[in-house]
């Protein structure tokens, strides 16, 4: 996939930007569904459990200490070592399947450089069942890689693909999957529906990136949201249900508040201060107070002895 003009990496997660010469002001799409991101805790343990255990260099290196400390170090950064390398293949696929976009629509393209890139590494199957699918689904390209802005909610994006099938429009997101044991491409997750409802809800489509001219979306009325499992064994299309689009669409302008809270949370300043000890014999307990002495009770008469004043003498 080739890299949105107007897309930015900055510390808050991928921005875009208006035009080429104005700073980043709202945040994508993939950046606000990442707010939701569950742990991967137990993967990354996986992944580096399996990573020491397919070392070739374990068995010489159970010997020696040293030896064994750079073994767990290199599979601590296994998991980061398969993410990377899985974010390049999913580029230069989508790389492939946009150039086949522009191949259709008369444009200029480079189908055959994005072949032989995938081929190079042993990833031709991809781009193979890729044209397959493109050609059993009659898939009529309008729009490749088009960068789209929601200014009501603060947010932008790039979709894959705006196309026909079957006489109805589609938006179309592509997801490079691996094989399973049973030779088919891995399910999708429910997280492209966010993805594609938020394409469909956009405001504005981008005209030109250096001059900054947009233009009223065109798609977004009643089109088929598609997620498109392009694998090695096979290419999966599977349809957004229309009955969840509001709840999913609710759901990502949830995330987009957390985003935002987010960031006010940092802006509003440090969350944590430091607390110094107490002054010098501000812990004494000061001494008690005396307590004050009791009243004197008044005299009372012995009713066997006492005589009441004035009553005659017995």
């Amino acid at each position: 996939m080739t890299e949105p003009a107007l897309a930015h990496a900055t510390e808050y997660g991928r921005m875009y930007s208006r035009s080429l010469s104005e700073p980043p002001t709202v945040p994508s799409i993939t950046t606000v569904i990442s707010q939701g991101s569950t742990s991967l805790d137990g993967w990354h343990s996986y992944m580096a459990a399996s990573a020491v255990v397919k070392d070739p260099k374990l068995t010489a290196a159970l010997g020696s200490p040293s030896q064994l400390r750079s073994v767990v170090k290199e599979a601590s950064s296994a998991s980061e070592r398969y993410r990377d390398a899985a974010a390049q293949r999913g580029t230069r696929v989508h790389f492939y399947c946009e150039q086949v976009a522009l191949r259709a629509l008369g444009r200029p393209h480079e189908v055959e450089r994005a072949r032989e890139d995938l081929a190079a590494r042993g990833e031709h199957q991809f781009a193979d069942r890729f044209d397959e699918w493109w050609k059993l689904y009659d898939v009529q390209p309008i729009a490749p890689e088009i960068t789209v802005w929601n200014a009501e909610l603060g947010y932008a994006g790039t979709l894959d693909l705006v196309a026909r099938i079957g006489g109805r429009l589609c938006l179309i997101d592509y997801k490079t999957k691996n094989t399973d044991r049973d030779g088919q491409v891995k399910q999708l997750d429910d997280k492209v529906v966010m993805q594609l409802v938020a394409g469909m809800k956009a405001q504005e489509s981008l005209v030109d990136a250096a001059a900054g001219t947009w233009e009223p979306w065109a798609y977004g009325q009643d089109p088929l949201l598609l997620g498109v499992a392009v694998g090695q064994t096979e290419v999966r299309p599977m349809r957004a249900n229309p009955d969840v689009l509001p709840q999913h669409w609710f759901k990502f302008c949830a995330l987009r508040r957390v985003w935002q809270t987010s960031i006010d949370a940092v802006a509003a300043g440090r969350a944590l201060l430091p607390v110094p000890p107490p002054p010098v014999g501000a812990h004494e307990t000061p001494a008690p107070r005396a307590a004050p002495p009791a009243a004197s009770a008044p005299e009372t008469a012995d009713p066997q002895t006492s005589v009441p004043a004035g009553a005659p003498q017995p």
